[in-house]
């Protein structure tokens, strides 16, 4: 059974907006749970920073972005990540924009609401009519009912809970639940540090992060980087309780810090996946049949170290999870329990 206090901790956080390019709002509720547990609380341009009495112990690192829409004009909807990054086209290049272009219809009827993006005040509530990709724009485009009075630059966040599904919780998990996780360990005592950033899923995030570590960082900074995974389906996803990665599409990690991942899955006794491998035998599958390999995918561990020039260096560890950026998201209650055991076994709280 999962601890009572982090599952109520997880169903506010979900609750609260964080849209990509507009998680002000959701700052201002992380700053408040993490200062009532304790925790030391900074805010800077992309990053909230949360410390314990031994800041350079253990580093843990979670975005707390989510997708959802911006208001683009008089009734006009676009996706938050590509306005966040500025991006003019779906370029298809990364593991994300695949899967979106082929979920677009998944968010139709999906219930919406926009919200202040400093404040988070309620702005009034809606409903995505359609979701398409518009040929002119080659961006996604939706149309929603309700929300006719906003006006540009209105977030627009999906109207969220968690719900527990047999042995699975489901809901926008990513990445709300590592937050969450990182918020709970100030719970249970922990003395380092926790990063939040924001617009990981328009790709910024590690840029916020590299600067916080150019003007504070130490000599070892071994990140550890925690997220979700996706899986095609729940039978997959269940093959294992946690996602390992030794690279990704940008870096090799460090090798140290990957192993003593894996050492701590075997003593303890929990299944793990090294997923740039799962992805590299499901690649050679897809050539095999004479079709194009899918990316190792584009973290925000992989940015950081490719651009620090060896200032920070780290692993990951990630929940498996299917219906990827989807209200419907589900993470076995089995993971979960595994992944906040390993999170207080790195931070040496077990």
């Amino acid at each position: 059974m999962l601890n009572e206090e982090f599952i109520d901790l997880l169903k506010r956080l979900i609750r609260a907006p964080s849209v990509v390019g507009a998680e002000h709002s959701f700052f201002r509720v992380l700053q408040r749970e993490l200062e009532e547990r304790g925790a030391n609380v900074t805010w800077y341009e992309g990053v909230l920073v949360a410390q314990g009495s031994d800041p350079f112990s253990t580093m843990f690192s979670a975005h707390i972005d989510r997708h959802g829409l911006v208001c683009t004009g008089p009734n006009e909807f676009q996706y938050a990540a590509f306005v966040s990054a500025n991006r003019t086209d779906l370029l298809n290049n990364s593991v994300s924009e695949q899967l979106m272009t082929k979920v677009t219809e998944r968010f139709n009827q999906e219930r919406v609401y926009a919200y202040e993006p400093w404040s988070g005040i309620y702005r009034g509530k809606g409903m995505i009519r359609n979701g398409y990709i518009c040929e002119f724009r080659n961006n996604l485009i939706f149309e929603v009912e309700g929300l006719e009075g906003v006006v540009a630059g209105t977030p627009v966040a999906f109207e969220d809970t968690l719900a527990k599904n047999g042995d699975r919780l489901e809901g926008q998990l990513d990445n709300v639940l590592s937050a969450a996780s990182l918020v709970h360990l100030f719970s249970l005592g922990f003395k380092g540090t926790a990063f939040f950033t924001a617009q990981e899923e328009a790709g910024k995030s590690w840029r916020y992060l590299l600067e916080w570590f150019r003007r504070f960082g130490g000599t070892t900074n071994r990140l550890f980087v925690v997220d979700t995974s996706p899986f095609p389906d729940i039978e997959s996803a269940n093959q294992q309780l946690l996602v390992l990665r030794e690279k990704d599409a940008n870096a090799s990690f460090n090798e140290e810090s990957t192993a003593l991942l894996q050492q701590l899955c075997e003593e303890i006794g929990f299944s793990y996946l090294y997923k740039n491998r799962y992805v590299e035998a499901e690649n050679a599958k897809l050539v095999a049949t004479g079709q194009a390999p899918n990316s190792l995918g584009s973290t925000e561990l992989g940015r950081i170290i490719a651009a620090s020039n060896g200032l920070v260096d780290g692993t990951t560890l990630q929940i498996p999870t299917t219906g990827y950026h989807t209200m419907h998201e589900s993470a076995s209650i089995a993971s979960i329990n595994a992944f906040l055991m390993m999170l207080q076994s790195i931070a040496n709280l077990r």
